[in-house]
């Protein structure tokens, strides 16, 4: 997929970039796997926003994706390959033998045509889009929608340009390098898809103006240093004043800007190595 850029026929053009959607084979989704999306301003039942700078933004339909991957042993077709609005990365459509169409995460090289197949006892072939557990993966593997655990449902690696790598296997557990650097431990049973997440260009999209993000439901940000004192702990002061705080804090009091906030959990255990701190 490439990326385009835009004449500067305004300040804002200049240094916007989008997608060119070459990749894309299809404009209209499947009506049977669509579902009413409801927006929710980053508020919560009483009304009260617990997720500042949401809202807005352009009307959506959910694609139902299928990260269970649990119709085993029956080959797909693919079908499409489609925009999803509400996901990084693009999303596939399958047809199965039977007549049954799915959508899943398109993985790197998915194209129009290309049969897929997930399985849960015997291995299948390693290459994109199909699925199998991790006793059955080789050493080295490019992977993609892992459960954390077996039947859930595919949770790890699923934005766009994003993979996991299996890196070794050891009694019933496999050691997976995740995408922070983090090795961490997995259970042999859980379901894995080979291949990297498409749409790896979306790291070098420049976004250009503010309108752009307010078409993808994102508010305004506004510093804390230019907030009233009663709005923000580094609020306040004459003129331009610095946040005057030594250790910089959220609107709430907590240390922000680097303070570690992980908290110990039983999951722990599993973790081989820590991701790499920035120093």
């Amino acid at each position: 997929m490439g990326i385009k850029r835009f004449r500067p026929v305004t300040p804002s053009r200049r240094w916007m970039t989008g997608y060119t959607f070459e990749e894309i084979t299809k404009t209209e989704p499947e009506k049977s796997l669509l579902a009413p999306l409801k927006k929710t301003g980053g508020r919560n039942v009483y009304g009260r926003i617990t997720m500042r700078h949401r809202g807005g933004g352009h009307k959506r339909r959910y694609r139902i994706i299928d990260f269970k991957r649990n119709k085993f042993d029956m080959p797909a077709k693919v079908v499409s390959i489609e925009y999803d609005p509400n996901r990084t990365a693009r999303i596939a459509l399958l047809e199965y033998e039977d007549g049954e169409k799915r959508y899943i995460i398109a993985p790197v090289g998915l194209k129009v045509g290309d049969t897929v197949v997930s399985s849960k006892t015997q291995p299948v072939e390693v290459k994109p889009g199909n699925a199998m557990p991790l006793r059955f993966i080789p050493l080295g593997t490019v992977l993609n929608s892992l459960e954390l655990s077996p039947g859930k449902g595919g949770q790890i690696a699923r934005s766009a340009g994003s993979s996991v790598q299996l890196m070794a296997k050891e009694g019933k557990y496999a050691h997976i390098r995740m995408p922070s650097g983090e090795v961490r431990l997995f259970l042999q049973d859980c379901l894995a898809v080979i291949g990297q997440v498409s749409n790896p260009e979306k790291d070098s999209i420049s976004i250009g103006k503010a309108g752009r993000k307010r078409w993808l439901g994102r508010r305004p940000i506004v510093r804390g240093v230019a907030m009233n004192p009663i709005d923000h702990p580094h609020g306040g002061g004459e003129g331009r004043a610095p946040q005057g705080n030594p250790h910089p804090v959220s609107p709430w009091g907590w240390i922000t800007k680097g303070k570690k906030t992980r908290k110990p959990k039983a999951s722990d255990r599993l973790i081989v190595r820590r991701r790499k701190s920035k120093k």
